[in-house]
């Protein structure tokens, strides 16, 4: 008898307890079939820029299937994240709020406590098995908040080719766990915390790195950031497609399936290393004051290597809608594909650590394909993340709650409404509950974009494009046209002073 490893065990432990949950909602669960509730299954893609999609014009061809899965759905053209990093933009889709609402905008956020409730998970019925799992442990914190919603929390490490993650073992406090060791002990790439521990804990990951490492990978195994989980795309993908048939008796369900890739390290496999070795050049553009001084040649060459990962990850989706479409799973399933942020390779910014909010870090895929739905709709109307959990729960006949700061999307029973502004927030310097002196706000209404710096400087300022004629955001209209912002500038500023005054001392 083979050896069980800790994630082995972990991994059945973590699709045990949901086939328990399973076995005692099985009748009602049958009986809500029958009366014709679809399951919905949302996969997110992290650090996954539009900008960098050929779905949507990118001249390099990174998601051929991306574009075949767009035959049968809607798409959204101008759809944009709640933050630039994963804590804030994860937050406001599971939340349908913006961060200065639900306040996990700082790195390894939380939402709020007495705002925890107002989730995706408790708005959906107990008629639905709502289960989740990603391999992102920024994302994790906000779903361990939201364990008492999930009838299957799956652990990150589930999918793995191998990991170190301590945390897993440790179940009395999983978050304070994860915290302690993940995040501080035995976190990769800093001094760890503990001299001893975390050194003997790097020597085993480096040696099992070695002896893991595989000739279909030579940039070396995908892995989740500084963290000790490594993992091979197809096997991932094999590990959704495996908890989807589990899902399949037990309709209709939720699930949330938070991915890493394409986020960085960028490690695409074999056939697809090296794939956009071309004469490709981007625009050039100036470098941003908050920009890190990154060479453009670098910016270029680690470009290529993320369109090259997201090539791979489109191949797999690929194979997955393939899978599911073959054996009928999305005949009565509704699949959203979007993304939590966007990244970055332009201005002297690389990824997506950075005070700026520009449209490769905000501008995010989002198809929702409909239950046997076969053509397409294009939306070009600007959208946001927070818009997702009302239209998903208008979609499965929930009621919409009064918390939720999104609408229905449009051409998904909303309507266009280009007077609407929608914000993204980088604050991960400010205090969470304190008012918002120290972030960078954006807020899009139809074709206009104003970008607002506050903090970092003597002087706050602002920035404004034209998104339709300038959709690489080199013109800057503010300082020629102050009458023309002048509207929107004001309206920005009462929105953050509204927002700010709950968190006022005086």
């Amino acid at each position: 008898m083979s050896k069980l490893s800790r994630r082995d065990f972990l991994k059945i432990a973590g699709l045990t307890s949901g086939a328990v949950a399973f076995s005692q909602l099985r009748p009602r669960f049958l009986h809500r079939q029958i009366a014709g509730l679809p399951n919905v299954l949302i996969l997110v893609m992290d650090a996954m820029s539009a900008r960098n999609l050929s779905l949507y014009g990118y001249p390099r061809e990174t998601t051929p299937n991306f574009q075949k899965f767009a035959e049968r759905a809607t798409v959204y053209h101008a759809h944009h994240s709640g933050g630039n990093f994963t804590s804030p933009g994860t937050a406001s889709l599971l939340t349908g709020t913006y961060p200065w609402t639900h306040r996990a905008f700082s790195l390894a956020g939380l939402v709020r406590r007495d705002r925890v409730d107002h989730n995706l998970f408790t708005a959906f019925s107990s008629h639905y098995h709502r289960l989740a799992f990603t391999q992102n442990l920024y994302a994790n914190y906000l779903l361990m908040q939201f364990a008492h919603d999930l009838e299957t929390l799956l652990p990150p490490s589930t999918f793995s080719a191998f990991d170190q993650l301590t945390s897993e073992a440790l179940t009395g406090d999983p978050m304070i766990a994860q915290r302690a060791f993940e995040g501080f002990l035995f976190q990769d790439g800093v001094p760890p915390g503990s001299l001893v521990f975390g050194l003997a804990d790097r020597l085993l990951l480096r040696y099992r790195e070695r002896r893991d490492k595989d000739k279909d990978d030579p940039n070396g195994l995908p892995r989740a950031g500084e963290n000790a989980l490594f993992f091979r795309l197809d096997e991932v993908f094999d590990g959704v497609k495996s908890t989807v048939d589990e899902l399949q008796a037990h309709q209709p369900y939720l699930a949330y399936i938070h991915l890493w890739a394409p986020h960085a390290p960028y490690r695409p496999s074999h056939d697809f290393d090296q794939k956009f070795r071309d004469d490709f050049q981007p625009a050039q553009k100036p470098e941003s004051r908050f920009g890190d001084h990154i060479p453009a040649d670098k910016l270029i060459s680690n470009r290529q290597v993320y369109d090259e990962f997201i090539a791979n990850v489109d191949a797999e989706f690929g194979r997955l809608m393939n899978a599911l479409e073959k054996d009928g799973t999305l005949d009565n399933t509704l699949v959203i594909l979007t993304a939590d942020h966007g990244e970055s390779f332009e201005r002297g910014v690389e990824q997506h650590v950075t005070r700026v909010l520009y449209e490769p870090l905000m501008h995010i895929p989002l198809l929702i394909s409909l239950p046997g739905q076969t053509t397409r709709q294009d939306i070009y109307t600007p959208t946001h993340a927070v818009d997702v959990l009302p239209t998903l729960l208008n979609a499965t006949s929930h009621q919409v709650p009064e918390w939720c700061e999104g609408t229905l999307l449009p051409g998904l029973s909303g309507g266009q409404d280009d007077a609407r502004g929608l914000f993204t927030i980088e604050a991960k310097e400010n205090p969470a509950f304190a008012p918002l002196k120290k972030a960078t706000v954006s807020m899009v209404k139809g074709n206009v974009k104003m970008i607002y710096y506050t903090g970092y400087e003597s002087q706050d300022s602002f920035e404004v494009y034209d998104l339709e004629s300038d959709t690489e955001e080199l013109k800057d209209l503010y300082p020629a046209r102050p009458a023309f912002v002048k509207a929107m500038r004001d309206e920005l500023l009462e929105k953050l002073d509204s927002v700010n005054a709950p968190y006022r001392k005086d």
